[in-house]
């Protein structure tokens, strides 16, 4: 039985590709990936060792850790918010890191990412 943390990381642009690579290749995590897509996760896939997950729910559904980087507001409250993104597939007590540069005065943030959050106690 492997004690290694599931770590599940979400965007795999300029930022996350390589910071996806460095827990992977620490040995010290069992490392998901998704990208939406497809072609980076397969190109990650072939230089690191890890899981590229097919869907949201897939990624998110068994970490212990969801790491997100993503470039813009909009793509952020998708992946987190949205009908298919990830916040009804995380389980009790998993950690939640966001690498966005988000801009906090935009409506999607003010509406409640933080609020929505903390109700799932995750």
């Amino acid at each position: 039985m492997s004690t290694k943390k599931n770590v599940t990381f979400i965007g795999l642009g300029t930022m996350g590709y390589p910071m996806a690579g460095h827990l992977s290749k620490s040995g010290l995590f069992n490392v998901c990936v998704f990208n939406r897509s497809s072609e980076k996760s397969t190109k990650w896939g072939a230089e690191y060792d890890g899981v590229i997950a097919s869907s949201i729910e897939e990624a998110v559904k068994n970490a212990d850790v969801v790491v997100t980087c993503t470039g813009r507001d909009e793509d952020m409250m998708e992946i987190v918010l949205s009908e298919q993104g990830m916040l009804p597939h995380l389980k009790k007590g998993s950690i939640f890191i966001d690498h966005t540069c988000l801009l906090y005065t935009s409506d999607a943030a003010d509406e409640g990412l933080g609020v929505d959050l903390g109700g799932r106690r995750i």
